[in-house]
C-alpha cells in the first residue's frame, strides 16, 4: 500500500549545481521540465545532459537533497546561470504519489525474482526432485516432492529452480581469427542452451537449438542460468525429503533443483556510474526477454560480473562490431572481393546499465539506443 505523503513545499527551491567534472549541458536542453508519472531519472537526465549516467553527481552535489531520488511527478526542474549552469528542484504539494524511480523497477520486478546465474558444479551437486506423489511424471500445487540431497527442517522453505542456458563467454583466439578472416564471430558461441538430464545431471553437451542452429561449447563457462519456477516447503526430512508444492508458474518434474529462497533479489535504488575499465572481450551475449535483437528497456546478458569488477549501476556504451571487407578499390581488380581486407569502425548503438551481477555474467538493462542491440555487440566505457 502505497503510504500517503502530504507535504507542503511550495515555494521552497532546492538548488543543485552542476559542477561535476564531465558533467555537459545537452544543445538542446530545455529551460524547464515538469516531472511526469513515468519518468526515470535517466530520462530527465538525458533532457538536460549529454552524459545521463553522471545524474548521481548532480543530486549529490548539493548536501540539502537528502535523498536522490524523492523527485516527484509534478516537480519542476528549473535550468539558471547563475555563477555556471544549476539546476533548481521546485517541490509541490503532494498527495498519495511515488517518487520518480532511477530506472523501471516495476518492469523487471518478475525477471528479477526469477533469474540466476550459478557455478555449473554447483547446480550439479543441488538437492534435486527424484519423483512425484503417486508416481506422477509432473506435479502441480498441492502435491507432495520427493527430494534427495536436502539439509534443512520441517517448515523450511526453497525455491525449485530449472536450468535455462548454460552462458560461454567468447574466446580471445576466435574472435582475432573471425575478424583475420573476415567472418563475423557466430554470436551463437556464446551461449549454450541446456536442459536437464533425465539422470538429474546438467547437461553441457553441444546441442541443436529448437531453431536448429548448433550452439558452439568454446569459449570460458560462465555459469548456469536457472529460472525460479516454483517454491516448495518441507514436510519431513529424509533420504529423500518430502516437501510439499506451494506454487508454481510450470509443472514441476523429476530433475528440477531445490535451492534457498532469495528474498532480496534486487537493489532498492541504482546509482548509474562509469566503470574505470571495461575486461577484453566484454560483450552482450544473450537477451531475457527478445529472440534476435533487444531494444531500450529490454534486458540482456553480459559477458563479465563480480569477479571482473563489475557493480550494479556500472553503465557501459554498446557498439556494434565492424564488419570485415575487401578493399576492391585499392586492389585496382574489377573482380569483386579479392581485395585486402579492412575491418570498418565499430558503431554506437546504445547504453546499458547493470542492475543484478553475478561471478561471471550481470544483466543489463537497455537505457537508450540507436538500433537494435545484438548478441555479439560490444562494451566500451560510455563516452
Amino acid at each position: 500500500m502505497i503510504r500517503k505523503i502530504i507535504v507542503l513545499l511550495a515555494g521552497m527551491l532546492v538548488t543543485v549545481a552542476v559542477y561535476a567534472a564531465g558533467v555537459q549541458l545537452r544543445t538542446n536542453h530545455p529551460d524547464s521540465y515538469v516531472v511526469r508519472r513515468g519518468d526515470t531519472l535517466w530520462d530527465i537526465s538525458a533532457k538536460f545532459l549529454s552524459k545521463p549516467w553522471l545524474w548521481p553527481e548532480i543530486w549529490q552535489a548539493n548536501p540539502q537533497v537528502r535523498n536522490p531520488h524523492l523527485i516527484y511527478p509534478g516537480d519542476v526542474l528549473n535550468l539558471s546561470f547563475i555563477n555556471g549552469p544549476r539546476l533548481t528542484l521546485q517541490q509541490q504539494v503532494r498527495v498519495e504519489t511515488e517518487a520518480v524511480p532511477a530506472i523501471p523497477l516495476s518492469e523487471l520486478r518478475m525477471f528479477l525474482k526469477e533469474m540466476r546465474v550459478m557455478d555449473s558444479n554447483a547446480v550439479s551437486a543441488a538437492p534435486y526432485v527424484v519423483g512425484l506423489e503417486e508416481g506422477q511424471l509432473r506435479a502441480t500445487v498441492g502435491q507432495n516432492l520427493y527430494v534427495r540431497g536436502l539439509q534443512g527442517a520441517p517448515g523450511q522453505r526453497w525455491a525449485i529452480v530449472r536450468p535455462s542456458h548454460v552462458f560461454r563467454g567468447y574466446d580471445q583466439d576466435d574472435a582475432e581469427n573471425a575478424d583475420l578472416v573476415g567472418h563475423d564471430l557466430d554470436s551463437d558461441a556464446a551461449m549454450v542452451t541446456s536442459p536437464w538430464h533425465e539422470d538429474s545431471r546438467v547437461s553441457t553437451q553441444t546441442m541443436w537449438s529448437h531453431d536448429d542452429h548448433i550452439h558452439h561449447t568454446r569459449g570460458q563457462d560462465l555459469g548456469v542460468e536457472v529460472s525460479v519456477i516454483g517454491t516448495a516447503e518441507t514436510l519431513r526430512m529424509g533420504d529423500p525429503s518430502t516437501l510439499l508444492l506451494l506454487g508454481s508458474t510450470s509443472e514441476i518434474r523429476s530433475g528440477d533443483r531445490i535451492m534457498p529462497i532469495d528474498d532480496a533479489p534486487y537493489d532498492a535504488y541504482y546509482y548509474p556510474h562509469a566503470p574505470k575499465s571495461v575486461p577484453n572481450n566484454a560483450r552482450v551475449i544473450a537477451f531475457a526477454d527478445a529472440l534476435a535483437a533487444a531494444g531500450s528497456r529490454q534486458v540482456v546478458v553480459l559477458s563479465i560480473g563480480s569477479k571482473d569488477g563489475v557493480d550494479n549501476g556500472q553503465t557501459y556504451a554498446m557498439y556494434e562490431p565492424g564488419s570485415n571487407i575487401h578493399d576492391d578499390v585499392a586492389s585496382n581488380s574489377w573482380t569483386r572481393d579479392l581485395g585486402k581486407r579492412v575491418t570498418l569502425p565499430d558503431e554506437y548503438v546504445g547504453h546499458v546499465m547493470v542492475f543484478r551481477t553475478f561471478d561471471r555474467v550481470s544483466y543489463g538493462l537497455i537505457m537508450d539506443g540507436l538500433r537494435p542491440i545484438e548478441k555479439g555487440d560490444r562494451l566500451r566505457l560510455p563516452e
